[in-house]
């Protein structure tokens, strides 16, 4: 490393912000009740961050989310030179040997923060589930503020009720960045699984079969039920059949109208088969729903 390299890290990067909690903090943040499932443990902002790196031989004993600004910069792991550039962000998981820089000529600006718990390993199992991992995320001021609102409460007070509006708050912030593209499908180009479930929806008084939606997006029945079940957990037909059910739950609770007028307006033909496949789904039949929860209007 050069004498510039050295003494531009030493005086840090101008409006910088970081804040490491106290060992006795961290114990707190482990011990309560709603932080000790995800909590951070460091939290920083660095602008413009000329000469940045780091170097973790053995890994992190928290994950590290990296959400970059402006400029660019890369993250060496698992043998892979990832890099980041404006409006994307990375999670280096726990325990993963690493090294990231900031790039010589467009020094990265980086939102960044060190969170642990049992939530949080679940929480990154979602985002390694989605490829590849290194997500976009258009800019959004309220995610900012988001992250100073929590960086001014630990800045003020490590009190215990801050701890937990701020973790709260982080836990927001972390999970709408992981789910972007549920929360916010203009984010991302829709893919053809999302694009299915939007068919769907729009056509929910249609008779389809599961090798109709598969060619309505160009894939062959077996690739196409595959992809739909790793996404949602449900064959096409149980997916579709249960939006018919839960359209026909609305009806049911906010209209007058009748079960055979239910079923013209969800696609069946025949009232029983339909109350048999509702109370398959719903435990209960379609009248004594509508008895139940009318009654709670």
């Amino acid at each position: 490393m050069t004498s510039e390299e050295n003494k531009k890290l030493k005086d840090g990067f101008v409006g910088q912000q970081m804040i490491v909690l106290p060992p006795n903090i961290k114990k707190l943040a482990a011990k309560n009740n709603l932080t000790r499932l995800f909590h951070l443990t460091a939290i920083g902002f660095y602008p413009n961050a000329s000469f940045h790196h780091r170097t973790r031989k053995t890994g992190s004993g928290q994950h590290i989310l990296l959400y970059c600004t402006s400029g660019r910069g890369n993250i060496y792991i698992n043998e892979q030179d990832i890099e980041l550039t404006p409006n994307t962000f990375f999670i280096i998981p726990k325990h993963t040997p690493h090294h990231y820089k900031s790039n010589d000529d467009e020094p990265w600006s980086i939102y960044w923060v060190h969170f642990t718990g049992a939530f949080a390993d679940l929480l990154y199992e979602r985002y390694a589930t989605s490829t590849p991992l290194l997500k976009k995320v258009a800019f959004n001021e309220k995610r900012i503020e988001t992250f100073n609102a929590i960086f001014n409460l630990l800045e003020e007070s490590f009190d215990e009720q801050s701890l937990e509006i701020a973790n709260l708050k982080l836990m927001d912030f972390v999970s709408t960045m992981i789910y972007i593209k549920q929360l916010d499908p203009t984010q991302n180009q829709m893919d053809q699984i999302d694009k299915s479930i939007s068919f769907m929806k729009k056509n929910i008084n249609g008779v389809f079969t599961a090798e109709t939606f598969a060619k309505e997006q160009k894939l062959s029945l077996s690739h196409y039920s595959r992809l739909f079940r790793n996404r949602t957990g449900n064959s096409p037909l149980h997916y579709f059949n249960q939006l018919k059910v839960q359209k026909a739950c609305q009806y049911l609770y906010f209209t007058d109208r009748n079960i055979k007028e239910i079923c013209n307006e969800i696609g069946f033909d025949d009232p029983f088969y339909f109350s048999r496949l509702f109370k398959k789904y719903m435990s209960i039949s379609p009248s004594q729903y509508k008895k139940n929860y009318r009654s709670q209007r």
